[in-house]
């Protein structure tokens, strides 16, 4: 279950060398853990997305720095949010995810979707097929690691992919094999294969949207005679907490700037937009809209931290308000 938790999106941060990043995010995973996230994720990104940077921003390769922060880390569940379908072959992707798994002792899950980003496939020399093919992969993607995951030895010929009597050894820690997170809002096609397929289901919809999604993946539960309950639903958002109001605002709109974004001019059908996935402010008021999120029907949240995730002292403001109230 995913209660917490702490999405890092980032890996360019003012003052930090290249030779200094790792130390920083191993800083940033360590810290999240000891002030109480129980998740710690990372994009899934060969090159910065266009809303947080530019292409050449750093960015690392997720599953091989999943596996650095599994060997500094105790406690905190680990994976992507979310890894597109199109980066790996899926039995390849099986096997990573459970290496990641032994690594940290039964602490993986695979966070999966159908992908998106067209630039970084044209660029890197992945292939981008139409959005119908994609869903496609992803239903035949799920089918082969589920296996893998279960301990099977699967035989699959689909239209895209093959796999013959694969083998993964080792296998997962867990007896009942990795958690498979589905990521993605479509009604239609995500929310199908979350409730066909998932045990944790990511959304990135305005908040506002919650329990429409949440209504909408129960009755495809129900289409297949699936509890709704078997699946953990958390939402991701951006936080921006300080000590005052005020100072949560000035992060905010320094966030804009960074992103050519001139807060002065926009009115307040801009604001409503950019805010829909927001929580900005003081203490009170980020744990009052954190508890209102927990009502809509999310079981946990999920935050990156824009503005100032890459201090170790901001994840753990964060991580100290928001914890005691997923015990609740």
């Amino acid at each position: 279950m995913l209660r917490l938790g702490l999405q890092i999106p980032n890996f360019t941060y003012p003052g930090v060398t290249t030779a200094q990043l790792f130390e920083r995010v191993s800083a940033v995973a360590v810290t999240a853990e000891q002030s109480g996230f129980d998740t710690v994720m990372v994009m899934d990104h060969f090159y910065q997305l266009p809303m947080l940077g530019q292409p050449e921003d750093e960015m690392f390769e997720a599953y091989t720095l999943l596996g650095a922060l599994a060997a500094r880390t105790e406690r905190v569940q680990l994976g992507t949010l979310v890894t597109g379908v199109t980066y790996r072959n899926p039995a390849l992707l099986a096997k990573q995810v459970t290496a990641l798994d032994v690594i940290s002792s039964g602490r993986a899950f695979l966070g999966i979707g159908a992908a998106w980003y067209e630039e970084e496939h044209r660029a890197l020399g992945f292939d981008f097929p139409p959005v119908a093919e994609r869903f496609e992969r992803l239903e035949e993607a799920l089918h082969i690691i589920r296996a893998m995951f279960n301990g099977e030895r699967p035989t699959f010929s689909g239209k895209h992919y093959r796999v013959v009597d694969a083998v993964n050894a080792p296998p997962p820690v867990r007896p009942e094999g990795i958690p498979v997170m589905v990521g993605g809002s479509g009604e239609r096609k995500t929310l199908r294969l979350a409730a066909r397929h998932a045990d944790l289901w990511n959304t990135t919809a305005p908040f506002r949207e919650l329990p429409h999604k949440i209504e909408v993946l129960a009755r495809h539960c129900a289409d297949i005679g699936r509890d709704p309950a078997t699946i953990a639903k958390s939402c991701l958002g951006s936080l921006f907490l300080a000590d005052t109001m005020e100072a949560a605002r000035a992060k905010q709109s320094a966030t804009l700037r960074r992103r050519g974004i001139d807060p002065d001019t926009l009115n307040e059908a801009a604001w409503r937009d950019i805010g829909a996935r927001q929580v900005v402010g003081d203490p009170d008021t980020v744990a009052e809209q954190v508890r209102d999120l927990l009502a809509l029907g999310c079981d946990g949240v999920c935050f990156n931290m824009p503005a100032d995730g890459f201090l170790p002292e901001a994840v753990a403001q964060a991580g100290e308000l928001l914890a005691p109230l997923m015990a609740l």
